[in-house]
């Protein structure tokens, strides 16, 4: 190795979570140790990322927020120890962590009654705190209640003991929409959203969604019934129809009580987590940038935090770390990544990958920087 080229590395990591795995952290540790390996005196910045669904809190708190716990109402009704970050006047709520799939009893599916009546409990408990922005991250809802039941948890009207359907005509009433107008007085509320379907019809929540939380077509068709019914009702108490536009029927619905009642502006995920964490302020004399997340695929080419990074970098070489990478080198390079290292590169037993994922990702920290600086020596034309 060159001194001249190593001295003063300075390399930003920005993973999201390997999912089932490793956290965000726990994964930029490990490539950071296996950066130092080859370069000792490098400097290592973590910069945990999230898409904008599970992670995005703890992605909050190591960007310096404090966590205040709060035991709110999971999906199904049941307490679930829970929580949002703060910073200065500003809250941050992640739907997933109160109100989402992992927070199903037993994991058991609960397509025509899970509620996202928690994370109303949460942004209220914000607002009672002082917090006057708002910003919600809606990815991996159980629920697809429209929103209601977050407006219900809000107004703190009576809790999910009965089937969402039986809500929708006491929370449109005007007494309950007033309330909401004035808790939400002078406060803003921004939403990390990545998908644009409208809330009913055939590319709506329940039509799109519902099926990947356990609901079959006879109860799909009952969801979006009731999705129907409710955005009726509150056309009709705000004299504005938000149905349709993209984003409403992001996580069951909640997107379209955001826009229709908390009047919210919808961002997509990641840009919205990267500004939390102030990713591009870590970029300032970085060599390279190693973003990362569990597989690479079709779906990362849309909006994932890999692509997010990639794009934030600003020019700076952008490599990829992850379990399995599906990307051909052309689409690695339309987002802005030069490369891919995938824990199969170095382990082909995928059950070893999901068991012991730590030293593997040491292992491509190291190969990583051993080939950014061989591109670098050949660059500055050394030897």
């Amino acid at each position: 190795m060159n001194a001249q080229v190593s001295a003063g590395l300075r390399v930003v990591v920005a993973s999201d979570k390997f999912k089932g795995t490793l956290t965000s952290a726990e994964v930029a540790d490990a490539v950071g140790a296996g950066v130092r390996r080859v370069c000792p005196d490098a400097t290592v910045v973590s910069v945990p990322v999230a898409d904008g669904g599970d992670g995005t809190l703890s992605a909050a708190v190591a960007a310096g927020y404090t966590h205040v716990p709060i035991v709110a109402s999971g999906p199904t009704g049941e307490p679930v120890p829970s929580g949002y970050a703060r910073l200065g006047d500003t809250a941050v709520v992640e739907l997933a962590d109160v109100s989402g799939l992992v927070r199903l009893p037993d994991g058991i599916p609960a397509p025509l009654t899970a509620t996202s009546y928690g994370t109303g409990e949460l942004i209220a408990a914000a607002l009672d705190a002082g917090c006057t922005r708002i910003i919600l991250a809606i990815g991996g809802s159980a629920s697809t209640d429209g929103g209601v039941g977050l407006i219900a948890g809000l107004t703190h009207s009576p809790g999910p003991i009965t089937p969402p359907g039986d809500w929708e005509q006491a929370i449109a009433s005007s007494q309950t929409l007033a309330l909401v107008a004035a808790k939400l007085d002078g406060v803003r509320v921004v939403v990390a959203c990545d998908v644009d379907n409208p809330l009913t019809g055939a590319r709506g929540a329940a039509a799109v969604y519902g099926p990947q939380k356990g609901a079959s077509p006879q109860q799909v068709a009952e969801l979006d019934a009731r999705l129907t019914r409710w955005a009726d009702l509150v056309a009709e108490q705000t004299g504005s129809d938000l149905r349709d536009v993209p984003g409403a029927g992001a996580a069951g619905g909640v997107g379209f009580a955001a826009l229709a009642l908390l009047a919210a502006e919808l961002r997509p995920g990641i840009d919205l987590v990267l500004d939390l964490v102030r990713f591009r302020d870590q970029l300032t004399g970085a060599d390279l940038v190693i973003t990362g997340e569990g597989a690479l695929d079709e779906q990362t080419l849309h909006g994932k935090a890999v692509a997010g990074v990639a794009a934030a970098a600003d020019g700076i070489p952008t490599v990829a770390v992850c379990g399995v990478n599906r990307l051909e080198p052309q689409q690695l390079r339309r987002i802005g990544l030069s490369a891919a290292y995938a824990l199969t590169d170095v382990e082909p037993d995928v059950r070893r990958c999901l068991a012991e994922p730590r030293p593997l990702l040491e292992e491509l920290g190291q190969r990583i920087v051993v080939d950014h600086l061989t591109m670098a020596r050949t660059a500055k034309g050394i030897a």
